[in-house]
């Protein structure tokens, strides 16, 4: 496949602080890719790098195409409308102001309001707009979601798949993990200042192993246990349940989400 994004062996350090190590990176044209990490594991880093917002100590970035770039959060002036800010960035990128794109993002309702009035989930609307003034063919967007309410996220998630419908290609970071799930691809785990895996939400799955979370309910309590053998764990849990006369009221057994998967594999990286 055609890759739009390629990154090699990208270094970065802040003083003493060596926050990526050698990081390699390829997204294909036309796929959804998500950079996933604990807290402080360099996502923003990585991405503003990558963009060419922040400049990098060592290592190569090759961007095939014209990007489009939804910040985590937005130095806007307070008092600037948003209309005011829609006409600015398309001047800046010497494209029209798209009538039925402000009406997807639903932009009209408050397009004369001034930014510091604007809720988290119309700031994210505007700055997604912003992003995608000039039409580009890569779009970076870093916690697109984050601070919204279930409505704001599915709506928000909604224009993402629309833009998937047209080809887009989009690399974002996120923390949520139904998000990632639902969305994307391909996912990059990014821990220790490296990638720690690349491929599918299925590959995860089968490299951390076939993990079950197991929850029985009785009259005398509930126990949760996690294992990779749900056969002999639930033999034991039942025949354990018998002895102590323990009568059984709900059994339920969920697959290993992918929040634990993230976890397992960021964790053991970072050790």
């Amino acid at each position: 496949m055609t890759p739009a994004i390629v990154v090699e062996g990208l270094q970065k350090a802040y003083g003493k602080h060596q926050v990526l190590k050698g990081l390699n990176l390829r997204v294909n044209r036309g796929e959804t890719f998500a950079l996933l990490g604990v807290n402080g594991a360099g996502k923003t880093t990585a991405l503003t790098c990558i963009e060419g917002l922040r400049p990098y100590d060592g290592g190569r970035v090759q961007i095939q195409g014209k990007m489009g770039i939804q910040l985590q959060s937005a130095s806007l002036p307070g008092s600037i409308r948003a209309i005011e800010a829609i006409r600015l960035f398309a001047k800046w990128n010497r494209a029209p102001v798209s009538a039925p794109l402000l009406e997807a993002l639903g932009i009209g309702p408050f397009a004369r309001q001034q930014y510091s009035r604007l809720s988290t989930g119309q700031k994210r609307r505007l700055h997604l707009a912003l992003a995608l003034l000039g039409e580009p063919d890569i779009l970076f967007l870093d916690e697109p979601t984050a601070g919204l309410d279930v409505a704001g996220r599915v709506s928000l998630h909604g224009q993402i798949r629309r833009l998937q419908s047209q080809g887009k290609t989009i690399l974002l970071a996120s923390h949520d993990m139904a998000e990632v799930e639902s969305l994307c691809s391909r996912i990059a785990i990014l821990a220790g200042g490296r990638i720690a895996f690349t491929g599918t939400v299925a590959e995860l799955h089968a490299r951390v192993g076939r993990q079950y979370n197991i929850t029985l309910k009785t009259d005398q309590g509930t126990e949760r246990v996690a294992s990779e053998n749900i056969g002999e764990t639930l033999l034991a849990l039942l025949t354990h349940c018998r002895e102590r006369g323990a009568t059984i009221l709900d059994i339920q057994v969920d697959r290993g989400s992918l929040e634990q998967h993230f976890m397992k594999i960021a964790g053991e990286e970072c050790k």
